[in-house]
């Protein structure tokens, strides 16, 4: 979007975790790190240079967290980005924030927001980090009960050459999700009555219902599908999201956010561990609305984000030691673990 650039390429960039023996906060310079993350850092560097010659930038770099100040003083002394410097015409300030400083936002569910949660909850497109694979099957008469339905190809949602598409994905990022939801109906009407479909405008709340009904009566009109691919991948992707079982667990993961808060400002870390305890169940004991174990791996970590300073003791050794075994008794009698368990695993 206008506001956000993403580098895929460097999704796997991550600083590395402080442990037992390893470099401290100090002493880190490029030097210091693993050969892969050296690598990874110039790569940045080299991209971050590239992207501010096309912008014709002159920056001043400021750094929070260990890798970032290496980031930071790597283009300060990169040669191309010297000369860049002296003959660029724009000033800003670029501000490098260690991503292991943010994890409580990164595993968070504060946001309400439609774009976070549709890159969330729909599967990934095959070899992008940053796109989603949108089910077009309601665009076309095929009746199949087959969830990935492999026949037809996906939907995405960047769409460069719709205009509406683009405005609207925009909303998405920037408004809250009733508001966005909303303009996602505005949009589909307008589209519709371009078309001269028999479009019937309601007021009120707005359903993925009635999105799939609108969107139904683009079906078997050739032309008006040509004109608006763009929008109608991106509505069915609200749709589909919407719909999606993670989204109602979404408003879960909130509420327990919420209590966690309170509960960690009264009281000490072992008793909040404890209540997560009989909270972990094994596959063939979970109802659609418990927990699986990659939400439990993310409620740990919010958890082990926000508290801050921790006492150390018998009575937390014993708590961690119990949900360690709860947790990994459920993730071996998983059936089927997901690609993330396997990974960790």
């Amino acid at each position: 979007s206008a506001e956000l650039c993403l580098l895929p390429a460097l999704a796997a960039l991550l600083p590395p975790l402080p442990g037992p023996g390893g470099p401290g906060p100090a002493e880190v310079g490029l030097g210091a790190l693993p050969a892969e993350l050296r690598a990874a850092v110039r790569a940045l560097v080299g991209d971050l240079d590239s992207l501010f010659t096309a912008l014709g930038l002159r920056e001043e770099s400021f750094a929070v967290g260990a890798l970032s100040r290496v980031v930071a003083a790597e283009l300060a002394s990169y040669a191309p980005a010297r000369n860049r410097r002296r003959t660029a015409t724009n000033k800003a300030s670029v501000i490098f924030v260690d991503r292991t400083l943010d994890l409580a936002g990164a595993v968070g569910h504060h946001g309400d927001n439609l774009a976070e949660k549709i890159l969330s909850v729909l599967p990934k497109l095959p070899g992008h980090k940053t796109d989603v694979m949108v089910n077009m099957m309601e665009l076309t008469a095929l009746k199949t009960t087959d969830e990935t339905c492999s026949i037809i190809a996906p939907g995405c949602l960047a769409q460069p050459n719709d205009p509406a598409a683009k405005a609207l994905w925009e909303s998405f990022m920037n408004l809250k999700q009733k508001e966005a939801v909303m303009e996602a109906r505005r949009h589909l009407v307008e589209a519709a009555s371009r078309e001269n479909l028999p479009i019937k405008m309601s007021m009120g709340r707005v359903t993925p219902e009635q999105l799939s009904s609108y969107i139904q009566l683009f079906r078997n009109n050739l032309k008006a599908l040509e004109n608006h691919y763009g929008l109608l991948q991106l509505v069915l992707a609200t749709v589909q999201t919407l719909k999606h079982p993670q989204t109602s667990k979404w408003d879960n993961f909130l509420a327990f956010e919420r209590l966690l808060l309170q509960t960690i400002g009264e009281s000490e870390m072992p008793s909040v561990l404890n209540q997560l305890l009989p909270m972990i169940k094994s596959h063939n004991e979970r109802t659609k609305n418990d927990y699986a174990c990659e939400d439990f791996l993310v409620l740990l970590v919010y958890i082990y984000s926000v508290v801050g300073e921790i006492r150390c003791g018998k009575e937390l050794d014993t708590a961690e030691e119990e949900l360690k075994k709860a947790l990994v008794k459920a993730i071996c009698d998983e059936p089927e673990p997901s690609p993330l368990l396997q990974k960790i695993t």
